[in-house]
């Protein structure tokens, strides 16, 4: 998987502008050498400048200063990558390095940990010698290292590759993606619009437990300043808005202009609520809108289209699909909340949907897409309730889900999948697409299920499974492929 270009869509000003990894280089040597080779920690930094740091700015702003063999200055050098809030700390050894000299710094740091076991030498030939053992011998310190942290209970991946191995830069940038995800994740501020569905128990989440683990806070909102903030929507907004979805969508002939009025206000709204919280996504509970008479309208368009712009999403107050939403969207944008609602048993495939919300940026490219007025109101509403009835580009995806195992762990779910080319279907005015296991759909629902698979979960393009395996060791979750 390509470390994913910045997103070409618009964003809302609170959301930070798309920015590559930033990670620390953390270059280990041997004081010894310092007296018996002097010459040799400065010929391994200018290999490390000259051929790898090229190579690594492809996938992250790499922070390198020099190497270091004294303790204090490994532990100065953590401290500074932390005090900058880097997203991950990269381990050469250079040479070897005694582990004990490191062990501190990476037991304090939070800050995830790859040790790349790597070197200058591919081939070790007939004209090997003295010198060139001297310059690639950083293996053994990896595996000195890597002792003393799985013995210490230090998590930390560990790549071994060469800068001429296929794939070795790719999997290198899946752990640089993974880690600026977690940290955005432990960041993420979710807001909630009235209360989780009532005995929906999948959703069911300690907002104590989701902010001392995950780190993500939640964000009580009143329906009152939703519905306030609509019905004072600037005029000229809510027409330029009307005017841009004539514009973008395929509007069905039945759609009212107070619809789409009632629609536009209800954006605007949504959009001042993300804009003023900084939230990074949200959920809402439609039966709580419906409680107020003053409601115009259930914002699925807004839900969408904020969506597109990297705006996390959970249905019926389900924050933690919210915060799953987010975590997929920044390791594989774009990503769409969603969810499975009829078995195709004929065609080996799930048809997914929901009542109105899905990231339109993942429309498919073919064709408008089309507003439609909802058949069936969901809730009590002023207004007519539109959605727009998105169906995604064919071609892979990747289903995850965020979801708790017994014991309150962290569980990501993971699967890859085809999106098929289907919809929109006349006879759907939801959003609606399908997707297709690579094996009989019967198995993989079954062991989804059996997973502790939840009814809400995220979708992206692409095969992401390695970044959310990834994701998962960072997070400290467990991962589960079906």
């Amino acid at each position: 998987m390509n470390t994913p270009l910045r997103p070409e869509v618009s964003r809302p000003l609170h959301v930070a502008a798309w920015r590559p990894p930033r990670v620390g280089l953390l270059a280990l040597t041997l004081e010894l050498y310092e007296t018996l080779a002097p010459d040799l920690r400065r010929r391994r930094e200018d290999w490390l400048r000259e051929q790898v740091l090229p190579r690594l700015d492809r996938l992250a702003e790499v922070s390198f200063t020099g190497a270091v063999f004294r303790k204090e200055d490994i532990e100065a050098m953590v401290a500074d990558f932390e005090a900058r809030q880097l997203d991950a700390i990269v381990v050469v050894l250079l040479t070897y390095s005694p582990s004990l000299n490191a062990l501190d710094a990476l037991q304090r740091t939070s800050l995830p940990i790859l040790l790349w076991n790597t070197q200058e030498l591919f081939a070790v030939e007939g004209d090997f010698d003295y010198p060139a053992m001297s310059d690639n011998h950083g293996v053994h310190g990896t595996q000195d290292l890597a002792n003393v942290l799985v013995r210490s209970g230090v998590r930390f991946e560990y790549s071994t590759s060469h800068l001429r191995d296929e794939g070795a830069m790719e999997r290198l940038g899946d752990f640089f993606v993974a880690a600026a995800a977690c940290r955005r994740l432990r960041q993420a501020r979710i807001g909630l619009l009235g209360y989780p569905f009532p005995g929906m128990g999948d959703i069911a989440v300690d907002s104590t437990h989701l902010a001392a683990t995950l780190g993500c806070r939640t964000v009580p909102l009143a329906m009152e300043r939703l519905i306030c903030q609509a019905e004072n929507a600037s005029p000229d907004k809510v027409q330029a808005l009307v005017s841009e979805y004539s514009r973008e969508y395929e509007v069905a002939g039945d759609v009212r202009e107070e619809d789409l009025q009632a629609t536009a206000r209800m954006e605007i709204a949504m959009r001042a609520i993300v804009e003023g919280d900084r939230l990074d996504a949200m959920s809402y509970q439609f039966l709580a809108m419906g409680e107020d008479p003053r409601t115009l309208t259930v914002p699925f368009v807004a839900a969408s289209r904020l969506m597109a712009e990297g705006v996390g999403f959970g249905g019926e107050g389900d924050v933690v699909s919210a915060a799953g939403t987010c975590l997929l969207n920044w390791l594989n944008p774009p990503a769409s909340f969603a969810e499975m609602f009829t078995i195709d048993f004929g065609g080996n495939a799930v048809l997914m949907s929901h009542m109105g919300e899905a990231n339109v940026a993942m429309a498919r490219r073919d064709r408008k897409v089309p507003l439609r007025v909802r058949t069936s109101p969901i809730t009590r509403t002023r207004m007519g309730q539109l959605a727009l009835a998105t169906s995604f580009q064919p071609g892979p995806a990747t289903l995850m889900s965020l979801t708790q195992g017994a014991d309150g762990r962290w569980r990501l779910i993971a699967c890859a999948m085809t999106i098929s080319d289907f919809g929109p279907l006349e006879g759907l005015a939801v959003p609606h697409f399908k997707l297709s296991p690579a094996r009989d759909v019967r198995e993989f629902l079954t062991d989804y299920a059996l997973a502790g698979g939840p009814h809400h979960l995220a979708v992206c393009f692409g095969d992401a499974r390695r970044r959310i395996k990834l994701a998962a060791s960072i997070l400290g979750a467990d991962y589960v492929e079906v």
